[in-house]
């Protein structure tokens, strides 16, 4: 049966809208979850943020259909250990500096990889680009906007840990398929758990606290990786690369919206630095 015309349109579109959905979620989700952190503690809420988004996943995903092979569980677990990482440092950093500048420094890990995995002499301008944004986010001036130098660290921890989940992601991706964070989900929080479990101080887990870290979980987590494998399935990967460079601006905006975070004029202007070295880079990439 043919597709109606009417339908091509919408069919076109609906990678586009998931992708708008995914970068909307993530950023909300990472706002939501600095809202948190004075009630739960970092390392709680991004075990919560794992253990919960993976039982959120399990009922689209079912892991326990794959198969994995024994030879795949080395980089199954380097996998897991670099999903885990990425999230641990994002909300390390998130909690001592604003979520667009977060996000921004964050996103020198994809970069950082792109460009070098390319051989192109205009990908020169884009390291210079990405570098004088770098140094206009870093405290390092002294009359500079303030900046704390151990959340710009984190930052930069979850932009290597992320490239890294890129690499070990195109590795295993192929032999287990798409059901792949299913499995590692589960296995980021068990390895976070320790940190969460010796964390100081307690906390009651109440309904009202339940439900928050449930929304936390669905909107960073279970509701964005779904999303994402349609957004890939239906466009173009450069085309891919060159809208989600944008999330750094989103994370700005929603950073001002929902938790009242105004950037000074040279940290906007570090982040508009880091978008267009990424914009660049994944334009020309082919």
């Amino acid at each position: 049966m043919e597709t109606p015309a009417a339908d091509i349109p919408r069919r076109r579109s609906l990678p586009y809208a998931a992708l708008l959905v995914v970068m909307v979620s993530v950023q909300f989700g990472a706002a939501l979850s600095k809202q948190l952190f004075p009630v739960l503690g970092v390392e709680r809420a991004t075990f919560l943020r794992q253990a919960f988004g993976a039982l959120l996943l399990a009922m689209v995903l079912r892991p326990w259909r794959l198969r994995i092979r024994t030879g795949d569980w080395p980089a199954l677990l380097a996998y897991s250990v670099t999903l885990g990482g990425m999230n641990l440092s994002f909300y390390l950093a998130l909690a001592r500096i604003p979520l667009g500048i977060t996000v921004a420094l964050e996103f020198m890990g994809p970069l950082g990889l792109a460009v070098a995995l390319s051989h192109r002499r205009i990908d020169l301008l884009w390291v210079a680009l990405a570098a004088v944004g770098l140094l206009l986010l870093l405290p390092l001036h002294p009359h500079g906007p303030a900046l704390d130098p151990i959340g710009v660290l984190f930052a930069l921890t979850a932009a290597a840990f992320w490239a890294a989940y890129t690499l070990i992601a195109r590795r295993i991706g192929r032999t287990i398929g798409t059901g792949l964070i299913g499995v590692a989900m589960p296995i980021a929080a068990l390895l976070i758990l320790p940190l969460a479990a010796s964390q100081p101080g307690s906390i009651t887990l109440t309904p009202q606290l339940a439900i928050a870290a449930l929304a936390m979980a669905l909107f960073s987590s279970a509701l964005p990786y779904p999303l994402e494998m349609i957004a890939l399935a239906g466009m173009p990967v450069r085309v891919y690369g060159i809208l989600t460079s944008l999330e750094p601006a989103l994370g700005t905006l929603m950073g001002l919206a929902v938790l009242r975070e105004l950037p000074s004029a040279q940290q906007l202007a570090g982040i508009a630095a880091i978008i267009v070295a990424s914009l660049g880079a994944a334009a020309l990439d082919a």
